[in-house]
């Protein structure tokens, strides 16, 4: 009998998003957002798409009662749909000025959370609801408050 083989680990996350206006959506996210240009394809058919580094992936899994949580604290009611998109950035409220400067439009100001980030909302071209978030203490120092931990 042979040994249980291990399932391949998954090598990137990426997520793939049709937007109507893709000019204006390549340039929010690649140039005002400033996620940099790994490649570019183009096709019959007027068929484009760019693929822009996002930095290291995560993919969160929250529950019901956790998501209108998360909107409860950095919104004050529910707005997201059933997926947003999370960026980490070192300055929240710079790129919130950034990006509404470029189109976006504010869902929520900066909020700090009980997480303690920095939090703020906004729905971004190619029908994303984002949030920008910094985070102001360490993953250390966060480890000590109510409610973080990690999942058994």
């Amino acid at each position: 009998m042979s040994a249980e083989r291990k399932p391949t680990a998954v090598r990137q996350l990426r997520l793939v998003v049709e937007a109507e206006d893709y000019e204006a959506a390549v340039a929010f996210y690649r140039d005002v957002l400033g996620l940099p240009e790994q490649a570019a394809f183009s096709g019959g058919d007027g068929a484009e798409v760019v693929i822009l580094e996002a930095g290291r992936a995560t993919l969160e899994i929250a529950n019901p009662a956790q998501k209108r949580m998360i909107d409860d604290v950095e919104v004050g009611r529910q707005v997201a749909p059933k997926f947003r998109v999370a960026f980490e950035v070192d300055d929240t409220r710079e790129t919130t000025d950034r990006l509404l400067s470029a189109g976006a439009d504010e869902v929520a100001p900066p909020t700090v959370t009980p997480w303690q980030s920095l939090n703020a909302r906004l729905d971004a071209p190619g029908g994303l609801h984002i949030t920008v978030f910094q985070e102001l203490k360490s993953l250390e120092e966060r480890e000590t408050l109510d409610g973080f931990g990690t999942g058994s």
